[in-house]
């Protein structure tokens, strides 16, 4: 998957485009829920000796938030490694190129539900009882 497959795959499915907070770094793109505008994914372009790999080469990678119980079996997929320059407990990177494309779209929905406004329950009083 190419990095403009993949922002037209996210505009498709989650009606969302991506906005780059940070002129310094316009190839930069967050993805946000439109009500809550908490981030779901991170697209950056960036050395892979970042994540590890040798080389200065840059790479387009995609950081989702992640099921802390799920980070370690993906960690050990191709393509998946931890979070570069987020909170590696709660968040995944995957260099687009080189992850599953049908699992980096499951680790993508994951992340959106992972930080799609939540539903409040209304309390229900006590009141005689």
């Amino acid at each position: 998957m190419t990095r403009d497959e993949l922002k037209l795959y996210i505009f498709e499915t989650y009606s969302t485009s991506p906005d780059m907070p940070w002129p310094d770094s316009p190839e930069d793109e967050v993805f946000r829920h439109s009500s809550n505008r908490k981030w779901f994914a991170l697209c950056m372009r960036i050395p892979k000796r970042y994540l590890g790999l040798s080389g200065d080469e840059r790479t387009d990678v995609l950081n989702m938030k992640c099921d802390p119980l799920m980070t370690g079996s993906l960690l050990g997929r191709e393509g998946f490694f931890p979070a570069y320059h987020m909170n590696k407990d709660k968040w995944i990177s995957a260099v687009i190129s080189d992850a599953d494309e049908e699992l980096l779209k499951t680790v993508l929905d994951m992340s959106f539900e992972l930080t799609a406004p939540k539903i409040k329950r209304k309390r229900k009083d006590n009141q005689g009882e």
